[in-house]
């Protein structure tokens, strides 16, 4: 639930009156645009300063976090979960969890975030194109998508381009994953909303299909492929949240804190051994119970999140492996540390930091 600037509101009007609600392959193109322009890195140059401001301020911070975490830097993730807002505020955390993402094939869950226009429930949404758009060139989508496609239940998901072109919760990750390795594939799946019985019964299908397909090739799980999870933790505040208040706290000093404590409680939920009652537990902390579609707290990622590690546990499940452990890599907010110098790159930032508007960030890693 990223807050956009009002050109960006505009701009999305525009693009959902062009494309309306149509599902189904775009024919306008086969390279999947770029939706934000402003909070993410589109060129080389942008994203190669991007990534020396981040080791210039954060290097020692972020291999002390692995440090803390009880991992190393050579630890190859299986799957990851990274923040999607803008680089000048959570630059430092994307690589700082996304570095021990080292598989060549990503299949990535995104935040769905204007699935209600679109009228999207209940499914998994997939998109055609066969390349999305990166600093560094083209990024191809994986020929597994198709196979990942044919092996799922015809009712557990769609194809919807346009969905996925305004869509920019997934973009973020993939100049990140591309400066690492410039030939990275992806399979982008966004995940609207569902309740959790609905994301069990759909992960379950979808771990055996990337189960089956990864054993016909031979691929071993963290070393070829990984699954990466976009999210965005609390928006918090009581300003420029389109009217509605998100202070459950207040926004004084004491707010903040308690704000903070509350989101560790959420981020213990999914960390350490994983279990499907412990996604539950997270589902419980940021959607009512009577009404999967209402934030209890307004975490971002209250789809993508369950349902990447759902789809996780089961893939985890088939392999026979050890149970899947988490590892809090770091967490932060939008106004607790510097931001990125921007500005001269031709980036900016599409939302406000301040007491009475932030966003939170966490960053974890599970093998």
């Amino acid at each position: 639930m990223k807050s956009r600037t009002f050109n960006h509101l505009l701009f999305t009007l525009a693009l959902v009156l062009m494309v309306g609600c149509s599902s189904g392959p775009d024919n306008t193109g086969h390279v999947r645009p770029l939706a934000d322009t402003v909070g993410f890195a589109q060129y080389d140059h942008q994203m190669d300063r991007v990534v020396e401001q981040i080791n210039s301020l954060f290097g020692e911070q972020a291999e002390k976090m692995l440090q803390d975490a009880g991992v190393t830097s050579s630890t190859n993730w299986k799957v990851a979960i990274s923040p999607h807002d803008d680089y000048a505020y959570a630059g430092f955390l994307y690589p700082a969890v996304l570095k021990n993402v080292r598989a060549h094939t990503i299949i990535l869950f995104g935040v769905a975030h204007k699935a209600r226009v679109l009228s999207l429930e209940d499914q998994a949404i997939f998109d055609s194109y066969t390349h999305w758009k990166g600093p560094y060139g083209d990024v191809a989508v994986s020929a597994i998508r198709e196979e990942i496609i044919g092996r799922l239940p015809a009712q557990s998901f769609q194809v919807n381009d346009s969905m996925h072109r305004m869509e920019h919760s997934l973009e973020a990750l993939v100049p990140f994953l591309q400066y690492q390795h410039r030939d990275v594939e992806i399979v982008p799946i966004l995940i609207p909303y569902m309740p959790y019985e609905k994301m069990n019964s759909i992960a379950i299908p979808l771990a055996e299909a990337i189960r089956d397909i990864a054993a016909e090739k031979n691929w071993q799980w963290g070393r070829d492929y990984a699954l990466v999870i976009s999210n965005d933790a609390v928006h918090y505040g009581d300003e420029d949240w389109g009217g509605k208040n998100y202070a459950r706290f207040g926004t004084d000093s004491a707010g903040y804190h308690a704000a903070v404590a509350h989101e560790w409680e959420i981020i213990r939920t999914i960390t350490g051994e994983l279990k499907p009652a412990n996604i539950s537990s997270f589902c419980n902390f940021t959607v009512e119970e009577d009404d999967y579609k209402t934030y209890k707290w307004p975490w971002c990622g209250r789809y993508s999140v369950p349902f990447g590690l759902l789809t996780a546990f089961h893939l985890n499940h088939l392999l026979a492996g050890e149970s899947l452990i988490g590892y809090p890599v770091g967490y932060a907010t939008s106004i607790d540390h510097q931001k990125l110098e921007v500005e001269s790159l031709g980036m900016g930032v599409t939302a406000p930091a301040k007491m009475g508007h932030w966003v939170g960030y966490a960053a974890i890693g599970y093998n």
